[in-house]
C-alpha cells in the first residue's frame, strides 16, 4: 500500500531537523497523525507564526520579533564587551551561565571552506564594523572548539588584531565535576596548557 503523498511530504519535511533520519521522521509523522493531532496542529501553527514573525536583530544578528532584541536594547548590558558566538543556541547557553554581562554578535555559522562557507557567508564584515565602532573595547571569541570553530576564531583574531581591541578566547579544559581518569588526553593537555595561578 502506497502512503498518501501528503504523508510522504510530512516525513520528508521532518527530515530537515538535525539528527532525524527517515525512520525517526516516519515515527514522528505517524505519532502526530495517529495519537496527537492537536499537538500536530499546535506545531503547525507555532511554526507558521515563527516563520512570519521571527527575524534577525539588526545589531547582534540573533533571532527576535523586534528590530532590536531585548539583550541589545537593555541598558544593563556592558556595550564595551562583545562576545562572538556561532548560533542563537550558543548565545542562550552563554546567558544561562549568568557569567557574561556584555553584548553579543551571532555569526549564524562558522567558516567551513569544504562546505563553501566563507567570511561573507557568516557576516564577518558586519562583525568587523560592529567591533570597530569605537564603543567595543574587548572582543570575546566563543566559537566552538571544532576544527571549523577554531578556524573561525583564528580568522576573527587575525582580522581584528591591529584594531586597538583586546581579543580574548573562552578557555577550555576539564569540565566542572569531571574526573581526570574519564577525560580524554587532548582535553587534559589543553587544561594543563591553559593553567592559571591559584
Amino acid at each position: 500500500m502506497k502512503s498518501p503523498s501528503s504523508l510522504d511530504e510530512l516525513i520528508e519535511a521532518l527530515r530537515a531537523l538535525p539528527g532525524v533520519g527517515p525512520k525517526s521522521a516516519s515515527r514522528m509523522a505517524y505519532h502526530l497523525l495517529q495519537y496527537d493531532r492537536p499537538g500536530a496542529e499546535q506545531l503547525a501553527v507555532a511554526l507558521g507564526r515563527a516563520l512570519k514573525l521571527v527575524r534577525r536583530c539588526v545589531r547582534c544578528n540573533t533571532f527576535t520579533e523586534d528590530e532590536v532584541c531585548a539583550l541589545c536594547a537593555s541598558s544593563k548590558r556592558d556595550p564595551s564587551v562583545l562576545c562572538v558566538v556561532e548560533t542563537p543556541a550558543d548565545l542562550g547557553m552563554m546567558e544561562q551561565t549568568l557569567a557574561f554581562s556584555g553584548l553579543y554578535f551571532v555569526l549564524m555559522g562558522r567558516l567551513s571552506p569544504l562546505d563553501g562557507i566563507g567570511p561573507k557567508d557568516i557576516g564577518l564584515d558586519v562583525l568587523q564594523k560592529r567591533a570597530t565602532n569605537g564603543v567595543v573595547k574587548e572582543l570575546v571569541i566563543a566559537t566552538n572548539f571544532t576544527n571549523e570553530g577554531e578556524a573561525t576564531a583564528h580568522y576573527i583574531g587575525e582580522m581584528l588584531k591591529n584594531r586597538g581591541l583586546t581579543i580574548t578566547r573562552i578557555a577550555r579544559g576539564i569540565p566542572v565535576g569531571g574526573e581526570l581518569e574519564y577525560v580524554d588526553a587532548g582535553t587534559i593537555a589543553q587544561a594543563f596548557y591553559e593553567r592559571r595561578p591559584v
